[in-house]
């Protein structure tokens, strides 16, 4: 008899447990909206759409996880990698740019050199222009008498 009346025990558990269940203002409002007429009149497919919600929860949760963790990922490598880029751009621009002085100065230094020759050349009396003319016409005059 003992084995007879645990069934009927836990049937009126289960029942109580139900009624309570269905009191509960927020699963009333829940029963009361389309899909939860459509499930309360379909009682097989109501414990499929628990246990797949259940099931799917997890998968779902992990994916969204894995999405977010590989988005900041990216993102972060993204900053690191335009850094990365920013740095190489500059010291190509910095390499550029000393190059681009030491040239000018070499330049610059060539320039004066020439200036200074030319200008200490040019400024000597036996050579300027009077000077040159005066020695063709005494060199042609020794020509001349030779």
């Amino acid at each position: 008899m003992d084995g007879d009346r645990d069934p009927e025990q836990l049937r009126g558990n289960w029942a109580l447990l139900m009624t309570q269940l269905r009191q509960d203002p927020r699963v009333s409002q829940l029963l009361s909206t389309r899909p939860g007429q459509y499930l309360l009149s379909h009682p097989a497919l109501a414990p499929t759409l628990l246990l797949f919600a259940a099931f799917a929860v997890l998968p779902v949760a992990l994916f969204l996880a894995f999405a977010v963790v590989t988005f900041i990922i990216s993102a972060t490598g993204f900053v690191f990698f335009q850094g990365l880029l920013l740095f190489v751009g500059g010291m190509s621009l910095l390499c550029t740019l000393v190059g681009v002085a030491f040239f000018s100065v070499v330049v610059s230094l060539i320039f004066n050199v020439f200036y200074f020759v030319l200008s200490s050349i040019l400024s000597h009396p036996r050579l300027t222009k009077h000077k040159l003319q005066e020695e063709e016409g005494g060199r042609s005059k020794l020509l001349e008498d030779q």
